[in-house]
């Protein structure tokens, strides 16, 4: 915990782009799969009775799917809008595993340009007006907190 505090008082890597590129890869994957979820849970195909659970209705190594990716792909394009919604099963499932791999990869190199102290990237200046005027913002909220956590 100590290593994050301080890295963030030298490097300032809250600000740095492809660190918000990984939470938001993080944080996105994890609704993704979420979402994906809640929909396949509601368009399963009953294979079973009433009384029976419908997980009994898949067969290990079974052919066929499981649930009605049309009716789900036509609910969730309704829900957000249609070109939000993929109708192929293989690109839904390629999305779900490539975008929060993708962000850790962007999150790992913004720490790695930080080892080799590259910090151009990470929006240390203030915002000034044209009689140049600091203009306060969150950012130099946290710089400043930065600065007292490297004088701690």
């Amino acid at each position: 915990f100590n290593f994050m505090i301080v890295f963030q008082a030298e490097h300032n890597i809250l600000m740095h782009p492809f660190h918000m590129a990984g939470v938001a890869g993080v944080f996105g994957g994890s609704l993704f799969s979420a979402m994906h979820g809640s929909l396949v849970t509601s368009s399963l195909i009953r294979e079973t009775s009433e009384v029976e659970s419908v997980n009994y209705g898949y067969k290990f190594g079974q052919e066929e799917e499981t649930y009605n990716i049309v009716a789900a792909h036509g609910y969730f394009g309704r829900l957000i809008f249609q070109y939000a919604s993929f109708n192929n099963s293989r690109a839904l499932h390629f999305f779900l595993a490539v975008w929060p791999v993708v962000a850790i990869w962007l999150t790992a190199l913004g720490i790695s340009t930080m080892a080799f102290n590259l910090n151009g990237f990470n929006f240390n200046q203030s915002v000034v007006d044209s009689e140049g005027r600091v203009i306060n913002t969150w950012a130099d909220i946290i710089n400043r907190a930065d600065l007292g956590m490297e004088v701690m």
